[in-house]
Order: structure tokens, then sequence, then C-alpha cells
């Protein structure tokens, strides 16, 4: 029961989840200096391609804190990240509390290992586990590793514009390719249009109803990047409930990179 409770989703980590990229490393696309209609899915592609590419980079450690918020209780994890998004491989290890330090998780492209610690097993997650929720948190396992699929498995449009404290922001619907291997029916990105960086995104079933709400906030300077270091993550058929996503630190393209091993089985259980 313990084991099934703290399995798993980022930054967008998480995400979605975990981790995040910079400017310095953005994609040399152009940008379409219009929303005409015959380049909407083209440009609203290349904002999703930048947006992606700045909150994570090509390589980054990072660390957080992760606070599960139920209606009678809450818990705060803290946990590192190693993200190497060009090579799709993440690897995540909970530093605190210490009860649940150890536990950890390894993926790699679209296959996800858990290991904990108290039982000493790793174990693969199956299909059938991937809804399940990540950590006891509102993130799910697939979040985990499904966040390349916004560019592969989706068709991409600016469906509008509007102004928020002094900003445009740009609204980018994702509606999953025929046959596509999501689970939503639609995701909704709202962009700040000067920077590429996301201020909200819903997921959508395939009725068009609203299951789950993701905020990025609290923007600031990290590793001399403007990021958004605090990610909310809220279901929206659940009162009283979230789970909040707190960035502490981040170093992109680390020196000396992050060696292969860390992308290993035999480093879970390290």
């Amino acid at each position: 029961m313990v084991s099934r409770k703290l399995i798993f989703l980022t930054v967008l980590i998480i995400s979605q989840m975990g981790a995040i990229g910079g400017e310095r490393y953005r994609p040399r696309l152009k940008r379409a200096s219009g929303l005409a209609s015959a380049s909407e899915s083209i440009e609203g592609k290349e904002i999703i391609e930048r947006m992606i590419h700045k909150l994570r980079g090509h390589l980054n450690i990072s660390e957080l804190e992760m606070t599960v918020v139920r209606p009678n209780w809450s818990r705060t994890l803290k946990m590192k990240i190693w993200d190497d998004r060009s090579r799709k491989r993440v690897f995540i290890r909970v530093l605190e509390p210490a009860k649940d330090q150890g536990i950890s998780f390894l993926r790699l492209g679209y296959n996800l290992w858990n290991y904990m610690p108290k039982v000493e097993k790793v174990m693969k997650i199956p299909p059938s586990m991937m809804l399940q929720p990540w950590m006891g948190s509102d993130f799910t396992n697939d979040d985990l590793v499904k966040e390349s699929s916004y560019i592969d498995d989706y068709d991409h449009k600016i469906a509008g514009k509007e102004e928020k404290e002094g900003l445009s922001i740009l609204k980018i619907e994702l509606t999953p390719h025929p046959n596509a291997p999501v689970v939503w029916g639609k995701v909704i990105f709202w962009v700040r249009e000067k920077d590429d960086l996301p201020v909200r995104e819903h997921f959508l079933d395939e009725r068009g109803n609203v299951i789950k709400e993701l905020n990025f906030m609290e923007f600031k300077k990290m590793d001399g990047i403007l990021l958004p270091s605090r990610w909310e993550m809220t279901p929206m058929t659940k009162e009283n409930q979230k789970t909040v996503l707190n960035f502490l630190s981040i170093d992109f393209d680390p020196v000396p990179p992050i060696p292969d091993s860390v992308f290993t089985e035999k480093n879970l259980k390290l």
C-alpha cells in the first residue's frame, strides 16, 4: 500500500515536472510577425518548442520541493532531478524527509522505473499504472514520460490573444493526432508573447471538460534565466486539493556534464 501510494507523472516535472532550461539555449526558430491563419499551426508549434526549450534547456540539474495539499493534511518532499532532455533521460531522487529518502525514479524515453529503499526493489511502471498519482500528488506517472509528445503527437493552433497585467498572452490549443498515444482530448497553454514563458495550462478530456489546471507563477531569475519558480497543479473536480512545485535551484549545462552512469538502473539503488 505504501509502495503504491508513493509511485507517481514535470517540468512540464515535473511534467512537465521536472526541470527547466534557459533562454540562452533557445532553438533558432523564426517567429511569425502576426496571427495569420495560414501560419497558425506552424507558429503555434514553434512557440511550444521554444517554451519547452526555455523551461528545460538541453541539460540541467535542479532541486525542488513538492508539497501535496489535501483537505486534512499536507506533506512536503525535497528532491533532486538530473534532466538530459536531448536524450530523453531523467533521474529523480528524493532527499527529504528521512522516511522517503532514497526513493528514486529513472525515465528512459517512454519507460519509467521506480526504486523503493524499504523493500529494496526496482519496479518498472507498467502501462496500467501510468495514470496513477506520482508520489501521491496531482501529477501522474504519465506526466513524467510524455512531455515530448507535446511536439510530436499534437496539432498546434493559436486560438486567441489577451492582455493580462500589461502582458500580451497567447492562447495555444494542442489537439492530438488521430490514434496518438496520449491521454488528453486537448491541452491548452497560455504563453507570454514577449518571452515564451507559460502562465497556465489546461488538461481537457475528450468531451472538452477541464480536468486539471497547472499555473506557473513567481517568475524570477534562476541561474541567470527568468523562469516560473512555482508550479501549482489543481484537479478541477476535487476541492481543497493541489500539488505545488517550488524550484529551489537549477544549473543549466553543468560542468562536468552529467555522466551516463546517472541514468542507469544500478544508480537507482545507490
